[in-house]
């Protein structure tokens, strides 16, 4: 079988990325839940709008065994802190956030940001 790998959207202008992790609770039918909460026949709508009107461009999860990566591209001028202060605020957020805590590594009441931990990047190839 070929690997093969994800096409990344292409903006105008350049981008900046954020990358974030999170461990999954050790279950596979939690993780065939949570899998199944993300596919695009269950992913709230009122969440995607929500995370598009604080300014994410894109969002992708990649997931394996118990580990899930997030990486979200934002416009360059985009203040991480800010945007994540507001989409706690909006509505459907903290449902959204208390309903997948079941999965999730984490305490129930836990913000999006407060759940994700940021990484540090340490290589890159490109200049």
């Amino acid at each position: 079988m070929k690997t093969e790998g994800y096409k990344v959207k292409q903006y105008d202008g350049p981008v900046k990325r954020y990358c974030q992790t999170m461990d999954l609770r050790d279950n596979p039918e939690l993780i065939r839940r949570y899998r199944e909460a993300h596919d695009r026949e269950h992913f709230r709508q009122q969440i995607a709008d929500g995370i598009r009107q604080v300014g994410i461009l894109e969002m992708e999860l990649y997931i394996v065994g118990t580990r899930v990566f997030m990486i979200v591209e934002t416009p360059e001028d985009f203040d991480w802190d800010d945007a994540m202060s507001r989409l706690a605020t909006l509505p459907g957020q903290q449902e959204w956030e208390d309903y997948v805590s079941q999965f999730q590594q984490c305490a129930t009441g836990s913000t999006s940001d407060e759940k994700w931990k940021m990484m540090e990047r340490m290589f890159y190839l490109y200049e």
